[in-house]
């Protein structure tokens, strides 16, 4: 069978680097951010580039109990003490297309619009408009933007993109996601960009593939999830969660009537 292979950790006996750089230099030098982006990148990043990452994981680290990642551990973690891994861990489950997933959609959708700019030197607000067009055509949904508590503005996003200009680092990413914006604006209706959209301009003009979208933001979303664990293991009482049920199935009786009609037919049966 042939050996594993990775680019990312050596790790011997008397040594353990990340992409070739000392993990005990590391320590004493970078940050946690550093470390992230070496390990997803290929390099360490620059001053800019860390504080970007910074306010990424800031920025997607918890959004309230009530969010789907942070309800679902609580949710978990009220019934199970013994384990906040597994408590953590439910809150990750639920992270999807519809729950911090969007950024890596919102990745592919920019890293499309800008290779059609690209090869057919078309401008942005025209390849923009197509990109739209074609979405409202298949009827679906366009990731990236529009929020459900923030519904005019996510503040996030304009803190974000002023800091990657602020540090030189905003690019082709940053302007083709206003463009969507606006297209989406002249098209459908206003629906702002939101902060997976906003991560995701910013990681496409870092040189980060899509699927980094997703994964920063479970990262940092883990910082705040396993908070929301350890407020519901240290201050709440266990099984405190009573989630409200409303049953809307068949009335009373239709079930027992269904159960001697079976049992009838079953004794015909028989006596034939």
């Amino acid at each position: 069978m042939e050996p594993w292979r990775t680019a990312i950790v050596d790790a011997g006996p008397t040594h353990l680097r990340v992409r070739g750089h000392d993990v005990l230099e590391l320590m004493t030098s970078a940050t946690f951010a550093d470390l992230i982006f070496l390990l997803h990148h290929e390099r360490l990043p620059s001053p800019g580039e860390r504080r970007l990452i910074d306010a990424i994981l800031i920025g997607v680290a918890d959004h309230g109990a009530g969010a789907p990642s942070c309800a679902a551990a609580r949710l978990a973690a009220s019934g199970n003490r013994q384990s906040p891994s597994a408590a953590i861990a439910a809150g990750i489950l639920t992270i999807g297309d519809e729950h911090g997933g969007a950024g890596s959609g919102c990745m592919a959708l920019i890293a499309d619009g800008l290779a059609r700019a690209r090869d057919g030197s078309i401008a942005f607000a025209e390849v923009a408009r197509t990109l739209v067009d074609e979405a409202k055509a298949k009827q679906e949904r366009l990731p990236g933007f529009g929020h459900r508590v923030h519904s005019t503005i996510d503040p996030r996003v304009a803190v974000l993109f002023e800091l990657a200009a602020r540090e030189g680092l905003a690019g082709d990413g940053i302007r083709f996601a206003r463009a969507l914006e606006d297209a989406i604006r002249d098209r459908i209706k206003p629906i702002p960009l939101n902060i997976d959209g906003a991560l995701a301009a910013v990681l496409v003009d870092l040189g980060f593939p899509p699927l980094v979208g997703r994964l920063l933001f479970i990262i940092g979303r883990v910082a705040g999830i396993s908070a929301e664990v350890l407020e519901e293991c240290t201050r709440e009482r266990p099984m405190r969660i009573k989630v409200p049920v409303t049953y809307d199935g068949p009335p009373p009786g239709i079930a027992d009537r269904g159960s001697r009609i079976a049992d009838s037919r079953s004794r015909n049966r028989e006596q034939e």
